[in-house]
C-alpha cells in the first residue's frame, strides 16, 4: 500500500496564481509513478483565501486523479466553503473527519482546525468521535493523518508550544488504539519527530518551504529573519512494510541521471542479486 500525502497547497481564488500550477506538477508526478499511490491524502491549507473558487479549482484539478482522494482541513480553510464543492461525504459530525481503508492499514483523517485560530484544535467532541473509532477498529494499526503537528518542530513561530490543551486531548484519544504513525503538514517541511512515545511525520509543501531558523523569537523585536522561502515542489510517499510506517520525500521535476538501460543493467543486476542472497559468510577467519 503506497499513500501519497501533498499538503498546504494555498490555492487562490484566482487561477492564475502559481500555487494551482504548482499543485497540477505534483499530481502529474505521482501519477506517472510505477506504481502510483493507491491513496492520495490532502492535508490541509487546500485553500490560501478558504473562498469557493479556490475549492472549485481543486475539484478541477483532482478531476484526472485515478484513484481514491481524502482530505484533512487547515487553518487556512474554510468548511462551509470546501463543503459546497466537495459535499458532505467527507464530514462526520459536523467535522472533516473520517476513516479510509489502506489495505491493513486504516487512515484516520482528523479535523484540528478553529477557524480564525493559526494553531491546532481538538475538542472534546472530536477527541470523543476519535476514541470510539480507535476502539471500534480490529485493534490493526491505524495511521493518523492531521493538518497541525501536535509537536514542535523547532521553528518559534510556528511550533504549538508546551501546555495547548488540544494537544492533551489528542493524546489521550490515541490511547485507545494502535497506532502506526501520525503524518501532519502545517510545517511545509519534511521532518520525522518523538512524540510521547510515537512518531511524527511532517509533510514538505507543494507551495513554499518555511525558512530554517530554530533561534528564539521575541515577538516585539522583528530582527528581519527569513521565515518561508521557496523550492521546487514537494510531497511525501507513505509506505507500510514489516509492520511499519516507511516514508520517503520528494521534489518535482526531477532531473533524471540515470535509466535502467544497457549502461546500468550489471550494476543493477548485481545489487538485485545481493538483496535476494540469503547467505551469511560471517567474519573472515584466519
Amino acid at each position: 500500500m503506497l499513500i501519497a500525502q501533498v499538503t498546504d497547497l494555498h490555492l487562490h481564488a484566482d487561477p492564475g496564481h502559481p500555487n494551482l500550477a504548482r499543485f497540477i506538477r505534483v499530481l502529474a508526478h505521482l501519477r506517472a509513478m510505477h506504481p502510483p499511490p493507491d491513496l492520495l491524502v490532502l492535508s490541509g491549507d487546500l485553500a490560501d483565501d478558504g473562498d469557493i473558487d479556490s475549492y472549485r479549482q481543486l475539484a478541477q484539478a483532482l478531476a484526472a486523479w485515478p484513484g481514491p482522494v481524502r482530505f484533512a482541513l487547515g487553518n487556512h480553510d474554510r468548511r462551509a466553503p470546501f463543503r459546497a464543492v466537495f459535499g458532505d461525504s467527507h464530514f462526520t459530525e459536523g467535522y472533516v473527519q473520517g476513516v479510509a481503508d489502506a489495505g491493513g492499514l486504516r487512515v484516520l483523517l482528523l479535523d484540528s482546525v478553529e477557524e480564525g485560530r493559526h494553531g491546532g484544535a481538538f475538542c472534546a467532541e472530536r477527541a470523543a468521535w476519535l476514541r470510539r473509532t480507535l476502539a471500534a477498529g480490529d485493534a490493526g494499526p491505524a495511521l493518523v493523518v492531521l493538518h497541525h503537528p501536535p509537536v514542535d518542530v523547532g521553528l518559534p513561530w510556528i511550533d504549538p508550544g508546551p501546555g495547548q490543551p488540544w494537544i492533551g486531548r489528542l493524546d489521550a484519544a490515541l490511547q485507545e488504539g494502535r497506532v502506526a504513525g501520525i503524518c501532519s503538514g502545517h510545517v511545509h517541511l519534511g521532518g520525522v519527530f518523538p512524540w510521547r512515545g510515537r512518531l511524527v511525520v511532517t509533510c514538505p509543501s507543494s507551495s513554499s518551504d518555511l525558512s530554517l531558523s530554530f533561534a528564539p523569537m521575541a515577538a516585539a523585536h522583528p530582527d528581519g529573519r527569513a521565515l518561508v522561502e521557496q523550492g521546487e515542489p514537494a510531497f511525501a510517499l507513505h509506505r507500510w512494510q514489516d509492520g511499519g510506517l516507511a516514508t520517503v520525500f520528494g521534489r518535482v521535476p526531477q532531473r533524471v541521471l540515470a535509466h535502467w538501460d544497457a549502461r546500468t543493467r550489471q550494476m543493477v543486476a548485481d545489487m538485485l542479486g545481493e538483496a535476494d542472497d540469503k547467505s551469511d559468510t560471517g567474519p573472515a577467519r584466519a
